[in-house]
């Protein structure tokens, strides 16, 4: 099996550094943002808000238009003096962003200067996606800044303690424990994966990078196991999963059973033949570790090892 090459590592931060946060998903509440942004604050981050973060589209579930969305993404990705760039929230609409993005524009920002963080999750998946096989760099699943961990008062220290560690100290190895292996054994590969209802979205899309070498990161929020099931269906009737090192399974928040998620990701992923280690703290929980997706990674029993 062919691991693929680990992508380029964003630059640690330091205090007095930048953070633009933008908004390329569902629309924001100020008052859960306000607190997100504080925790960076807290950090000795400087922070400001893209132009059209507080903006909603006429809908009512996108922040703002397709166009303002991404030419927020794309001005403080771009722009030198901005650090590094936060995802506000999840939702949907980030997917609708990818065509209104100059990529040639985005990747010569990239080699031009420090690559800079990326941090979001959930809808933020199809950015992470498109960002590592466009851009070919690191970027951070972890908590949004006005979601229900980050966005709420007191956020679990382990949760900014991940955060921190992930900025500042982007080179460090870091481990998660499951509570158990669906499959057993022991895999490296390169982090790749998200949210998994996004995942399967992108199936026939350019952003969506073959899993072969990668431990898959799966989790989602408010699916049905029948959903589940559907949606992991298509990722392997596509062909998506084929040649895949392992699978990390995070939070599967508000759907369902346990027992009965369990049973349905060993019934569609346990003939790959690779290890399953479920129960990992990231995706929609209420302790929500950040990931970094493009890095070198080990899967063993009960575990992901990072780094």
């Amino acid at each position: 099996m062919r691991i693929p090459p680990v992508l380029r590592q964003p630059r640690p931060l330091e205090p007095g550094l930048h953070v633009a946060v933008v908004a390329p998903s569902g629309p924001v509440l100020a008052d859960r943002l306000e607190r997100g942004c504080d925790v960076l604050r807290s950090f000795g981050l400087k922070v400001s808000l893209a132009p059209h973060v507080l903006d909603r589209h006429p809908g009512r579930y996108l922040a703002g238009t397709d166009e303002a969305r991404a030419g927020d993404l794309q001005d403080a990705w771009c722009d030198p003096d901005v650090n590094a760039v936060y995802c506000a929230r999840g939702g949907y609409g980030a997917v609708r962003t990818l065509d209104h993005l100059d990529w040639d524009v985005m990747r010569k920002a990239s080699s031009a200067r420090p690559l800079k963080p990326f941090v979001g999750s959930s809808d933020s998946t199809a950015l992470h996606q498109a960002f590592a096989r466009r851009l070919e760099v690191q970027t951070f699943y972890g908590p949004v800044l006005g979601g229900p961990v980050l966005g709420f008062p007191d956020p679990a220290a382990v949760v900014l303690e991940s955060l921190r560690a992930a900025l500042f100290h982007p080179s460090e190895g870091r481990t998660l424990t499951g509570t158990h292996s669906l499959v057993p054994g022991v895999a490296e590969g390169v982090t790749t994966g998200g949210t998994l209802s996004l995942l399967s979205s992108l199936v026939g899309s350019d952003e969506l990078a073959p899993a072969e070498g990668r431990i898959v990161l799966l989790e989602d929020v408010n699916e049905s196991p029948y959903r589940i099931d559907r949606m992991l269906t298509q990722l392997l009737r596509s062909g998506w999963f084929a040649g895949a090192a392992g699978i990390a399974c995070g939070s599967w928040e508000r759907c369902g059973e346990p027992e009965h998620i369990d049973r349905v990701l060993l019934e569609r992923l346990g003939g790959l033949g690779v290890p399953i280690v479920t129960g990992l703290e990231f995706g929609h929980g209420t302790v929500q570790l950040t990931v970094p997706l493009g890095a070198r990674a080990r899967l063993e029993t009960g575990a992901l090892i990072i780094g």
